[in-house]
């Protein structure tokens, strides 16, 4: 019996990708091809390796096993490729990056700028959206993340920032409601909150010391629900309101007098940033370069925010 590697390889990238047709489009074949060269792989193996459908593909007991040393074959494939692009002088391709538009826009134009700027052969391509992509079978190459992450084997995660968060309010609003001195004085005045995914707002949880001395967690009765932090900044600075963002989302508000820190004995829970990507042994020259310049911009996130002399 005499096997092709490339049939192998092409074995591990459908079942990578989830479908013939996605793998067709990556390998840049016609999807007849594809499946004519599994079922050619099938025949000479003398046993099914998958089961085909309308919706999904599922791996026989076979084909589980043959998938294992297809997989290591692919691992091998991507870790010359990667050590070819890691010897370029000159970073070049495609880079598939997904992340938050508002993240993008308040803590990364710059970088993001920059970047296409000093390495014009990279070909970027950005997916500003929130939702939570997977890597493996869409072809991204990074992703940035928030908060805890779940386990997947297949990935690997760099933290690039511990960005910590507080409660911010408008010099107008705070003259025409008070300051509040107490979290429990935040339930009488109008919260500007994150909308979770179950449409319901996120509770304010709210923290005072190192080790933790107090917790305090609740809604404040009158409230604007909204899924963007940059809209809940801007209705803060527009005075309707008191909200809970990153700091570094508050940070040029605050430095022009447009927000105020409140309660700044208290502060909710810092989020891990993390930029995830493939599990791999080598990361391709572009890809270490983009996250290289990610950690910078985010390096003075952690930093506590210095207000302005506020008015006697």
């Amino acid at each position: 019996m005499s096997l092709d590697a490339d049939d192998l390889l092409m074995f591990a990238r459908v079942m990578e990708a989830g479908s013939f047709s996605r793998a067709a489009e990556r390998l840049s074949l016609p999807k007849s091809t594809v499946s004519r060269r599994i079922a050619a792989l099938e025949q000479r193996l003398g046993e099914k390796l998958l089961q085909r459908s309308t919706r999904r593909l599922v791996l026989t007991e076979f084909g589980q096993g043959v998938l294992e040393h297809a997989r290591a074959l692919a691992a091998e494939v991507d870790q010359a490729l990667a050590l070819a692009l890691h010897r370029q002088q000159k970073p070049t391709g495609r880079l598939r990056v997904s992340m938050p538009a508002d993240f993008a826009l308040q803590a990364l134009s710059e970088m993001l700028t920059r970047f296409t700027l000093d390495y014009p052969e990279v070909q970027l391509e950005l997916d500003l959206s929130p939702r939570r992509v997977d890597l493996i079978a869409e072809g991204f190459d990074i992703a940035v993340r928030m908060g805890a992450l779940g386990e997947d084997s297949q990935l690997a995660a760099r933290r690039l920032a511990t960005m910590t968060n507080g409660l911010y309010a408008s010099p107008d609003y705070l003259r025409r409601n008070g300051e509040p001195l107490r979290p429990e004085a935040l339930e009488s005045m109008h919260g500007l909150m994150i909308l979770n995914r179950h449409g319901e707002a996120m509770p304010w949880e709210l923290r005072r010391g190192e080790p933790v001395q107090e917790q305090w967690r609740s809604v404040p009765t009158q409230r604007t629900l909204v899924n963007a932090p940059d809209m809940l900044l801007k209705f803060a600075v527009a005075g309707v309101g008191i909200t809970a963002v990153g700091d570094h989302y508050a940070r040029h508000a605050v430095s022009a007098g447009q927000l105020v820190r409140i309660l700044p004995d208290w502060c909710l829970a810092p989020a891990d940033c993390w930029a995830v990507f493939p599990e791999r042994r080598l990361m391709p020259l572009r890809s270490r370069l983009f996250i290289e310049a990610m950690a910078t911009a985010l390096s003075g996130c952690s930093a506590p925010v210095v207000p302005p002399a506020r008015a006697a």
